[in-house]
């Protein structure tokens, strides 16, 4: 029957099912207490798992039997009533208070009076045809059909529940084997049907089970069963609520803030949701969506959480003033001090220590730190709405990104990156610059690289040394300068560029091996020796870097006057294709010897294999050969008319000239020019 005031009908029939179909949700709105995450274990399994506030409890609730029928039909499933048992229920028995017209909290007037409710009659558990819900079928929108006067009895039992309305005490059935089953958790009459939450269509029992798993550690299970209870019912809070804790707790943060944030929107006077979110927000390193959350609810902020909020702005604030000075150091110190603090799972801050690192010439320990950097797609949209170092945060971490790429030779990911930092944010003059650098020294590069190729070292030269304006520290410039004056000859200028690159990147192998080779050519052998051990450690089956450091280990015993004749060695004739490369060559303070040949010669081909031969058993001698189709220069400079021609140099002087010359003699020659 309906209420005075109120429409009747259909209309006034569906406001009296209001509190068993809607009521499960709007209960969650009125939170009390706060605190720190936990499981509730004294509220129903509705409640939040993470935090122990408690929704205040319907006034309506009593340990009056009449509370505890069900009129719901068979075959569907009952629709959640309040999510946490009454703490209010017992404290009405003890005092005595007589049932009457009393209002929920969360839902529209439930009536129950002496004489059976708003319509008279009796309430008892004995008389369930009397229930104060209309009998018939509760569909989704809330229309009641199927209403027929049920004329056969229910063998529904009633068990040791609380009485608060909608806890599970009746069960269909009554017993099992004659004899009621009780659950171990509650005490109440369940049936066994209950214990398979995962093909129960009760939100209930899907929720306690979820909970029961999180309590576990079993995030995973949690997460499955709190989607099954969302799926039930999307526009639910706590079901959300619950679903984001999990998600916290296998470390997807940004889905745990995508479900905060629509269980705020279904429920913003939800203290709990709030104060999960600004955990969430504080832990992204989004200071101003974390405080924005903690006093949402006008409520006083938990004085722990304010003052971990305080302390990470402070350090962040304290990065951002070592940044605009370039106190490197400082700002890797005070990135560090905010995620200790508490910003555990900024991508900025990440990015930040990453910035401080490449600045620092720690190129590997740069990338190793961005790599753990969240993924940015993760991220909810809040989070984007922020400035970070003046800049939108993904692109600062872009262009990051984009520089520690450059620096380590990644290039066209390097470009696609800056890209994606100046679409993110195309107002920010910083990113516009970075984007403009990295594009600089890519093309630098490509320009340095085809010179190379060709030949034209000194100009290659020039073409590195443009990109180094833009980056002056780029290891892969350094190296690649180094190379070219490898081959023009200058080998304390090649030592230098590797040198710098392998300060800043001390794993860079191909400066290691342009260093190792540059000392050898000045006869460094303790130091060409240490690079090659290095090397063949890093590439074991490497077999040119095998032979240079059997090579270098021969020539520095050699130079020590140790004995070499159990050493197994090898060398490898280098080929000259340059003037300045051979310049360079014969002003060695060792011997060079210098094979003048042609492929098409078949003498040459010949002398050329023993040529081999002699490069391995003599390593303290430096061997080339100079193709004259493939080097004219040369030829003509040394005058070279017949082929095969030998010629020796030392310290820039020729010590002799051998025109097809025989075996035996070019041996003895190098035997004796070489010791």
């Amino acid at each position: 029957m309906s209420r005075p005031g109120e429409p009747s009908g259909r209309a006034g029939r569906r406001t009296e099912l209001d509190p068993v179909v809607y009521r499960f949700g709007s209960a969650l709105a009125l939170r009390e207490g706060s605190g720190k995450d936990k499981v509730d274990d004294n509220g129903g399994p509705l409640g939040s798992p993470v935090s122990p506030l408690r929704p205040r409890v319907s006034a309506a609730a009593n340990t009056s039997s009449s509370s505890s029928s069900s009129g719901s039909a068979p075959g569907k499933p009952p629709a959640p009533a309040s999510c946490e048992s009454s703490p209010t229920a017992a404290a009405d028995r003890s005092r005595g208070s007589k049932p009457g017209h009393r209002r929920s909290s969360s839902g529209p007037l439930i009536f129950s009076d002496r004489n059976g409710g708003s319509g008279g009659g009796s309430s008892s558990a004995s008389s369930p045809l009397t229930n104060v819900l209309p009998a018939g079928n509760i569909c989704p929108s809330g229309k009641i059909t199927g209403m027929v006067p049920r004329t056969t009895a229910r063998s529904d039992v009633l068990g040791s529940g609380t009485g608060n309305y909608g806890h599970g005490s009746i069960v269909r059935g009554g017993t099992s084997g004659g004899v009621p089953r009780a659950d171990a958790g509650t005490g109440s009459l369940v049936d066994p049907s209950a214990r398979r939450p995962t093909a129960s269509a009760d939100p209930q029992l899907v929720t306690k089970a979820g909970n029961e798993q999180y309590k576990r550690g079993n995030y995973v299970e949690a997460l499955r069963f709190y989607d099954k209870a969302v799926a039930m019912y999307p526009d639910n809070a706590a079901c959300r609520s619950n679903r984001a804790a999990a998600l916290m707790g296998l470390g997807r943060l940004g889905d745990a803030v995508r479900e905060c944030e629509e269980a705020a929107r279904l429920d913003p006077a939800n203290g709990r949701v709030h104060h999960r979110l600004a955990c969430l927000y504080l832990r992204l390193g989004q200071i101003e969506n974390a405080r924005l959350h903690i006093f949402s609810t006008g409520n006083q902020p938990d004085p722990v959480e304010l003052q971990k909020l305080q302390t990470v702005e402070g350090h962040l604030g304290k990065c951002g003033e070592a940044r605009k000075i370039g106190d490197w150091k400082s700002a890797l110190r005070e990135a560090d001090a905010a995620i200790i603090a508490g910003a555990d799972s900024s991508p900025m801050l990440i990015a930040m220590k990453s910035e401080a690192l490449l600045r620092l010439h720690q190129i590997d320990d740069a990338d190793s730190v961005l790599s753990s950097s969240p993924k940015f797609e993760m991220l909810y949209a809040p989070y984007l709405n922020t400035k970070f170092f003046g800049m939108h945060p993904e692109a600062y971490v872009y262009i990051v990104r984009a520089q520690v790429d450059v620096a380590l030779g990644r290039f066209e990911n390097a470009v696609e990156v800056a890209e994606k930092a100046k679409w993110m944010d195309s107002r920010s003059i910083e990113v516009a610059m970075i984007l403009n650098n990295v594009k600089s020294v890519v093309k630098a590069r490509i320009q340095g690289n085809e010179l190379f190729k060709s030949g034209h070292f000194a100009e290659a030269i020039t073409a590195y040394e443009e990109g180094l304006k833009y980056d002056p520290s780029n290891p892969v410039l350094l190296c690649n300068r180094a190379a070219c004056r490898s081959k023009l000859g200058q080998w304390e200028k090649s030592l230098e560029d590797c040198n710098q690159a392998l300060r800043i990147q001390p794993s860079y192998i191909k400066a290691l091996l342009r260093r190792a080779d540059s000392n050898a050519k000045l006869e460094r052998w303790a130091e060409s020796v240490q690079d090659y051990e290095v090397l063949s450690k890093e590439l074991p089956r490497d077999p040119k870097v095998a032979e240079a450091l059997s090579h270098a280990q021969v020539s520095l015993k050699m130079s020590r006057g140790e004995e070499i004749s159990n050493m197994k060695f090898g060398g490898e004739v280098e080929e000259v294709t340059s003037l300045e490369q051979f310049q360079a060559a014969i002003c060695l303070p060792r011997a060079s010897v210098i094979c003048f040949m042609a492929a098409s010669n078949q003498k040459c081909s010949q002398i050329t294999r023993f040529v081999n031969s002699l490069c391995t058993r003599y390593p303290s001698a430096n061997f080339l050969k100079v193709d004259v189709d493939k080097c004219p220069t040369v030829a003509k400079a040394e005058n070279v008319r017949v082929l095969p021609t030998f010629k020796m140099y030392k310290s820039g002087t020729r010590m002799k000239e051998m025109i097809c010359p025989s075996q035996q003699v070019l041996e003895y020659s190098v035997r004796h020019y070489s010791l």
